[in-house]
């Protein structure tokens, strides 16, 4: 299932609000592995921006290189 950035700021909040009632919490309620997931989460968000980066470099240096051989060769 895929939480939509709305879904993800009701989750956080609603966990935020758990782990400021600390003892008064609802029971069996898992607010600390929630709070790891939504850390996880946005770990995976920013290692995402950093491949796609990575990947738009890539592009670029390949079509870079392709142009440089399609010169090389019409020199010939």
């Amino acid at each position: 299932m895929i939480l939509s950035a709305s879904q993800l700021r009701a989750l956080r909040q609603r966990n935020d609000e758990e782990l400021r009632k600390g003892n008064y919490a609802k029971f069996g309620y898992p607010a600390n592995t929630i709070q790891d997931l939504l850390h996880t989460i946005e770990a995976l968000k920013g290692e995402k921006k950093k491949w796609k980066k990575v990947a738009q470099e890539r592009g670029d240096l390949l079509n870079r290189m392709s142009e440089l051989s399609d010169e090389y060769n019409r020199s010939k």
